[in-house]
């Protein structure tokens, strides 16, 4: 199942690479957290660099990287997990977005194995949620993202804030959904109306 969700994942992506032409410009993305606490703490980032393609398409990669520690009754320790991936982003009418993310994160952690070697953990989110532009200058997207993977091991399983619990209150489950909020500001954008200026003034010096 995951192979054959990460086959079709690769094949979407290189599908509308393959048919699109023209990149219209660059974005550098970043969505990140930190907590902390006399007992320990967590923080990570996740850049994105994403090759626009028009106004309602944004592809490319993005990397991971997470620290966490602790300091629990005098027991100290900490783990890093870093991994990379790709993520496929559509906009609409700059209000909303829908995309897939797909990450490989090498992660120690493990909840069914004691003292694990490290792993590759494969996650692949199905997201969608809020998406503006400001000024463009920068844009924002608040959105949920499911996990149609959810592997067992997955980093991002403390995240899940989506729980089902019993008739006592007890938590059964968790649904593999978390929330991102992230930033992409563009890189060296070309504006539509002086491209089209240009285009004139050139058409103007040729008479």
């Amino acid at each position: 199942m995951k192979k054959l969700l990460t086959y079709i994942f690769t094949c979407l992506t290189l599908a509308i690479s393959a048919q699109t032409k023209t990149i219209e410009g660059v974005e550098f993305g970043l969505d990140g957290f930190v907590g902390a606490s006399t007992l320990g703490g967590s923080f990570g980032v996740g850049p994105k660099i994403g090759l626009r393609f028009n106004e309602n398409l944004i592809l490319g990669p993005s990397f991971r990287m997470q620290r966490t520690w602790s300091n629990n009754i005098g027991q100290k320790f900490g783990y890093t997990i870093f991994g990379g991936g790709m993520f496929l982003h559509g906009r609409f009418k700059n209000v909303l977005f829908g995309g897939f993310e797909f990450e490989m994160l090498k992660s120690p952690i493990s909840y069914t194995v004691v003292n694990p070697s490290k792993n590759w953990i494969p996650s692949l989110f199905i997201c969608g949620g809020f998406s503006k532009e400001f000024n463009q200058i920068v844009r924002l997207n608040v959105g949920l993202y499911y996990d149609v993977i959810n592997h067992v091991n997955s980093p991002f399983r403390q995240a899940y804030f989506v729980k089902v619990t019993n008739q006592v209150g007890q938590v059964v489950n968790k649904i593999p959904m978390i929330y991102r909020i992230s930033f992409y500001f563009p890189i060296g954008r070309k504006d539509k109306d002086s491209k089209s200026k240009t285009t004139e003034e050139l058409e103007e010096s040729e008479y």
